[in-house]
């Protein structure tokens, strides 16, 4: 497959926590999915491995990009998609998830991040229920657009020009496709609060292990709810994006009828507020169990091996040990594994700049509410 110069030229940058997924789109006439999607899979020797015919995969990627594109979102889109498929690359790469996954795993997981959110309505599973939609009707009001997401998928993966998987053993298929169901359904925001609890509570235990579906299930919604955790720019850039599609999620709300969903009525919601609540209660808790878990995993495969570690004089050794006594612990004294945290600095810039905005919005409401009231005491009163 051809790439424009320009898309190569962008692509460069794939590593980076805070990739330009917008530059991407605007380098590649509109196709994101289809060179971002193509490229992860080659880097990752994907075609190779599971022999996968390049045409096929090109196929696939350009119908997976139609079906985003369908609704004609703001947020819920292409860009988006590719956005998390990047996401989730920089944790498999930057720190190292790719050395504890098999290769299927490895693309199970950029597939599950490829289509995610495809045909994604521009509207929330709520909307679904309260409206009654035909997809709310098909799947029980339980995970509706997810449940749709990896079914339209895999639909069309049994397509022939656009099987991805044709070369699979039927143990493998059977392994791709749970995997992917599993991590597609975990983005679901009502399993939000359980999924980072069930996790704390598994990372408490003295020897913990982390199940392999669970842990990339994590990665998976921590990737899809972090464009507040990207550089200013960008997070900005989605925040405007989302609201939009939000508040035309309200607009149909108020023409049937229906209460206005959280953040949906464009008359009355207050932007920073929501963003500094979505950050501190949403984003960085669960960033914070994502890179616990990541250290957690991570941290053997890292240890370092004896003939790594120089031996220690007898002073350090005395040092040592009164270090542990001191510190009640029962294990060798060693550095805990760390992974890259890029995410940790842009949530604080974010976080500062949304609290700046919320007191400008503050000091405009209150003004504009006191030349209101000034203008009701100066008008005439009639009897």
């Amino acid at each position: 497959m051809q790439f424009p110069s320009d898309v190569v030229r962008v692509l460069k940058t794939l590593d980076e926590w805070s990739f330009d997924v917008f530059a991407l789109s605007e380098s590649g006439t509109s196709q994101p999915i289809k060179y971002l999607g193509y490229d992860l899979l080659n880097r990752y020797g994907i075609f190779h491995k599971f022999k996968v015919p390049p045409a096929t995969l090109e196929n696939f990627l350009v119908r997976i990009e139609e079906g985003y594109c369908r609704h004609r979102n703001p947020y819920h889109n292409n860009l988006h998609a590719a956005d998390v498929a990047q996401t989730i690359h920089y944790m498999l790469c930057q720190t190292g998830l790719m050395n504890w996954m098999t290769d299927l795993e490895i693309f199970a997981t950029l597939v599950a991040a490829l289509i995610h959110d495809y045909e994604h309505t521009g509207t929330t599973n709520n909307f679904h229920v309260m409206a009654g939609t035909d997809t709310a009707m098909l799947y029980n009001d339980r995970a509706v657009l997810e449940n749709h997401h990896v079914s339209a998928s895999f639909r069309v993966l049994k397509e022939d020009d656009c099987n991805i998987l044709q070369n699979l053993s039927k143990e493998e298929f059977r392994e791709f496709r749970t995997l992917v169901i599993d991590m597609v359904l975990a983005t679901d925001m009502s399993f939000h609060f359980q999924q980072l609890k069930n996790m704390r509570n598994l990372l408490t235990l003295a020897e913990p292990s982390v199940d392999k579906s669970k842990a990339l299930s994590l990665v998976l919604h921590c990737c899809d709810i972090a464009h507040p955790s990207k550089r200013w720019d960008l997070h900005h850039r989605w925040t405007s994006l989302l609201l939009e599609e939000f508040f035309r999620q309200g607009d149909k709300e108020r023409e049937l009828g229906l209460p206005f969903s959280p953040l949906c009525d464009r008359n009355n919601t207050l932007v920073a507020e929501s963003q500094i609540g979505f950050i501190e209660f949403i984003v960085e808790p669960s960033m914070a169990v994502c890179s616990d878990m990541l250290e957690t995993i991570l941290g053997p495969i890292n240890a370092p091996t004896p003939a790594d570690v120089p031996p220690m004089s007898i002073s350090e050794q005395t040092d040592a040990s009164k270090a542990k006594d001191g510190l009640n612990l029962n294990c060798d004294v060693q550095a805990k594994y760390s992974i890259p945290k890029p995410w940790v600095g842009c949530l604080l810039e974010n976080k500062t700049r949304w609290k700046e905005q919320a007191l400008k919005d503050a000091e405009t409401r209150a003004a504009t509410q006191n030349d209101s009231e000034n203008s009701q005491q100066s008008s005439p009163q009639h009897s």
